[in-house]
């Protein structure tokens, strides 16, 4: 396994490959979520490559940029034990030399859910994101569905600007109690993890009540609402029933759908969705 860490380095390395590279990118602190990614990508793919990047530019003012989880080293140990061929850690100053000052905007779906409650995180998220399709040039890129949104932005960038590769969004890997894979878990001290499985809990009823025909989002809603509010650590900040492409809140369910949320559980702030099939 090779690692680089700036961008000449590794355009250099890109330039020796042959084949198809799948890539995956991550801001580290690596779970068994990115590493079934890697494994997709491993069986896809001639050469895998991951990324490690925390993306400063898609954090508030007032978010957890520095006190991110981070431990390279073990992200790396991770990395080579799943016969990752290539490695790209850059800095900050790397990526966003001095004088940086070019964005990459997706609008409207980018303006609600995540969007509406972190102003500015998907301009971030879409910026770096090109930028590392732009050094690495993947054949393949992979995402999880966790972040069902940001997946979503990042394919319509894709389509719209005529990248030439394919995203590919894997399922969601859980704890056993249903929680989401998220580096941010580690931030849960055990009685908020034992009480965040309300999450899961909660969509898997949304999907439950969908299947037994209800096409009335709001009703939905009030189910998951009433679930989770009985979690006395869970703090709602949105719960969503919307169009699966758009992302647009639906009052019937007449089409593909996502349910999702965000939940605080102290000061750790939780997404996760499902599909309503």
């Amino acid at each position: 396994m090779r690692v680089a860490s700036t961008i000449p380095e590794m355009k250099c390395l890109r330039r020796e490959i042959s084949g198809t590279l799948g890539f995956v990118p991550t801001m580290g602190y690596l779970h068994e979520g990115h590493l079934s990614l890697v494994r997709q990508a491993r069986a896809e793919n001639s050469v895998v490559v991951a990324s490690i990047f925390v993306n400063p530019t898609q954090f508030g003012p007032k978010e957890d940029f520095k006190t991110y989880p981070r431990d390279p080293k073990h992200d790396l140990a991770l990395l080579e034990s799943e016969k990752t061929d290539i490695v790209f850690m850059p800095s900050d100053v790397e990526m966003y030399p001095q004088g940086y000052s070019s964005w990459v905007t997706v609008e409207n779906i980018t303006e609600m859910l995540e969007g509406s409650c972190r102003p500015g995180h998907f301009k971030g998220v879409t910026t770096v994101v090109a930028k590392l399709f732009n050094i690495v040039e993947p054949n393949k890129a992979y995402f999880g569905q966790k972040d069902f949104q940001q997946a979503t932005v990042i394919r319509k960038m894709v389509i719209d600007l005529n990248m030439n590769l394919e995203i590919v969004v894997a399922p969601t890997i859980r704890e056993k109690n249903g929680l989401a894979m998220s580096s941010r878990n580690a931030y849960l001290n055990p009685q908020e993890r034992q009480a965040a499985a309300v999450l899961y809990q909660a969509l898997t009823q949304a999907q439950q009540i969908r299947r037994k025909g209800q096409k009335d989002a709001e009703y939905i809603r009030r189910e998951m609402y009433t679930l989770i509010g009985r979690e006395p650590l869970a703090k709602i900040e949105y719960i969503s029933i919307a169009d699966a492409v758009t992302l647009e809140e639906l009052a019937t369910i007449d089409r593909p759908a996502v349910a999702s949320l965000a939940v605080r559980f102290g000061k750790t702030r939780l997404i996760d969705n499902v599909i309503l099939e």
